[in-house]
């Protein structure tokens, strides 16, 4: 699958994949784990929390990795998500990765009453000052988009890695200079190979930085009914594919819509999607179990099964 080299695999767990207990959260990561998947990942929509998720049922489970995909910053100072994100860091032992985004412009000005205008610009300024205050330190700032003075300290815990939800060229720029890497969503193998990942490569090659990471988050199925299973992630998805936003990256890819990039078919279709992800220079694939509860549990024991193989 992964031409000899490797392609670290994790899971969505809470709410993109139904709506979910406390319990039934935990028993997601504790899954994953036992499974041997790399990590595991909590969007931010409009139930639970992804970092309180997160630190819910990673206290439960050691040692997986535990990520936001993604956290949206408009609605968070820098100093309120520094410390929610060191809160987590302190009760997992430090194992998240910080995955954060400017959010569904739309969403921030009609729902927040928030300016979305400039989201590089806005971005660049907000990790200037949340990327210090995540190693301890006393900021002073008074910007064009951001005031923030003070200091965030909880104690025995490590900066986590910051992941920048990034598609358009400007913030590919901000993600390479001044993050670890991206993670995408809804982004196909086309614009990973040819926009996504030479982009951010390069801005972290100019800026002196290590090669970034970059996670690709596609809903995933492993179906013998690969036609009826693209209808109703249409179905399901299909708004998502009018926000501008996402309509811009789906027109990128020749896309219809939400369900021509998915991962979905039969073992061997899915392997050669799979395939594609590493070829395009993915490093971490975010697979998003799509179904009932039987089709999500086929899809990850098999997903489950690759990540195994090819660790070794």
């Amino acid at each position: 699958m992964l031409g000899g080299g490797r392609m670290r695999i994790g899971v969505a767990v809470g709410d993109l994949r139904g709506p979910v207990t406390a319990d039934e959260l935990a028993r997601q990561v504790r899954r994953a784990a036992e499974c041997g998947l790399s990590s595991v990942w909590a969007s931010q929509a409009f139930g639970w929390d992804a970092l309180t998720a997160l630190a819910v049922a990673g206290v439960q489970v050691p040692e997986i990795e535990l990520g936001t995909a993604v956290v949206p910053i408009p609605q968070r100072h820098p100093l309120v998500l520094a410390g929610q994100a060191l809160s987590v860091q302190a009760a997992t032992s430090n194992r998240l990765t910080l995955g954060i985004g400017a959010g569904i412009s739309m969403m921030v000005t009609n729902m927040f009453g928030l300016p979305a205008d400039r989201p590089a610009a806005r971005m660049r300024e907000y990790l200037s000052v949340l990327r210090p205050l995540l190693r301890g330190e006393a900021v002073s700032h008074q910007g064009q988009t951001l005031t923030a003075a003070g200091q965030v300290a909880v104690a025995g815990t490590t900066p986590p890695p910051v992941l920048l939800a990034a598609l358009a060229p400007a913030m590919l720029r901000v993600a390479g200079e001044l993050a670890d890497g991206t993670v995408t969503w809804m982004t196909g193998p086309r614009t990973l190979a040819d926009h996504i990942v030479p982009s951010i490569t390069k801005a972290a090659e100019a800026a002196g930085r290590p090669a970034p990471r970059v996670v690709a988050g596609l809903l995933v199925s492993v179906t013998n009914d690969e036609h009826r299973v693209r209808g109703r992630i249409a179905e399901q998805f299909g708004l998502a594919g009018q926000v501008p936003e996402y309509r811009a990256i789906l027109d990128r890819e020749r896309a219809t819509g939400p369900q021509d990039v998915v991962i979905v078919g039969d073992e061997t279709q899915v392997e050669r999607q799979l395939r594609q992800l590493y070829d395009a220079g993915v490093t971490d694939f975010l697979a998003a179990p799509f179904g009932g509860p039987e089709e999500q549990d086929r899809t990850i024991e098999w997903i489950a099964a690759q990540a195994k193989r090819h660790a070794s």
